[in-house]
């Protein structure tokens, strides 16, 4: 009898690192990645972007899988490909042109922001996760509040300095209260940020801020619990929300760059005590913010929970959408918590990607 002919691994380009502040990150997330995608059903190649925007494409490797973030960062480039931007871009579409899909795991601007993604569709190569117009709203801090609010969502108070501006007026001051909580609009993994409790204090922390992003956000501090929710999309389009994750920190402070990936004493937590109306609150509001934004594959929504009374307030303070994957990660977390294991979770990012329509070139 004749054998039946294996199938063929779908080919998968895993891309990572970039100039943004947040290249480590990244490449801690596309280790990750590509240490558990399914070997049997996936062909993978890494594709890195070096801190000064040159890009490096790897060799598909099953031992890759046991690669570790410091192994992935050393990839170099082949020999005969010019060291500059365009040479390597030039190299690495001609590579991109021999996978089915590509994984963007970038993190913060030049990657999360839309830029990648719009390289992607140019190409015409299927990509997971969000296409250009939620990944640059979603990297925007002022554009999200905007269109939340617009929604009737309730996000926190703030003022938005852009250009040259350093001040907030004394009415905003008495508008936002104290503390606050001074952000680069476009930057991720708390990097920038500073916590407020003295106006004398704003000056330092506006300029530590421009230092990631010319325009700043100066947002009033919320007092409540915080809650993040995981959005996945399935190839039918069906859209799902993972178990509440909460923060619990056990210092003073907030969720800062060290406490997400250096304190260990940072506590990711699954609440039990949360009441069901409240769960069903924010999983309602966090898939209503998925269809708002126009998102496709995956999204995180933070939010705080303010108490008015008896009544519980959601607030949402931030969306994510490419929340990091390394083994600490919330997203992770959550779907493993739920019973999805991280193989599952990756192949279903990979086929909701392939079965997602996006504008763009098409015949490939």
């Amino acid at each position: 009898m004749t054998q039946p002919h294996p199938r063929p691994r779908t080919r998968i380009a895993v891309l990572f690192g970039g100039p943004s502040g947040e290249h480590d990150v990244s490449c801690a997330s596309a280790a990750s990645i590509v240490r558990h995608l399914d070997r049997s059903r996936f062909e993978v190649t890494p594709v890195r972007v070096t801190r000064d925007g040159v890009w490096v494409v790897g060799k598909d490797d099953p031992e890759q899988a046991e690669l570790d973030q410091a192994a992935l960062v050393k990839m170099t480039a082949p020999d005969g490909v010019g060291f500059d931007r365009a040479h390597s871009l030039a190299a690495a579409v001609e590579a991109l042109n021999h996978v089915d899909v590509a994984f963007p795991a970038f993190h913060g601007r030049y990657g999360e922001d839309g830029t990648v993604q719009s390289l992607l569709e140019l190409v015409g190569v299927p990509y997971v996760g969000n296409g250009v117009a939620a990944s640059a709203v979603g990297m925007d801090k002022e554009w999200t509040k905007t269109l939340l609010r617009s929604a009737g969502l309730t996000v926190a108070p703030a003022v938005v300095l852009s250009g040259d501006e350093t001040g907030v007026s004394a009415a905003d001051r008495a508008r936002l209260g104290l503390p606050v909580f001074v952000k680069p609009a476009r930057e991720g993994s708390s990097i920038g940020v500073t916590k407020v409790d003295d106006w004398t204090e704003l000056d330092d922390a506006v300029a530590l801020a421009r230092r990631s992003d010319a325009k700043v956000l100066v947002e009033s501090a919320i007092l409540g619990r915080e809650i993040d929710i995981g959005v996945l999309q399935y190839p039918d389009g069906r859209v799902a929300c993972g178990p509440p994750l909460e923060i619990r920190l056990e210092h003073e402070g907030f969720f800062d760059f060290a406490a997400k990936y250096q304190n260990t004493r940072s506590a990711l937590h699954f609440p039990t005590d949360l009441d069901p109306e409240v769960v069903a609150m924010v999983h309602d509001q966090a898939s209503r913010i998925f269809r708002l934004l126009g998102c496709s594959g995956l999204l995180r929504v933070d939010f705080f929970l303010r108490q008015d009374g008896d009544r519980t307030q959601p607030v949402v303070n931030e969306v994510n959408t490419f929340p990091g994957f390394s083994a600490r990660s919330q997203y992770p977390q959550m779907w493993q918590t739920a019973g999805m294991a991280f193989p599952e979770l990756l192949s279903i990012l990979v086929d909701t990607a392939l079965a997602t329509v996006r504008p763009g070139p098409t015949g490939r």
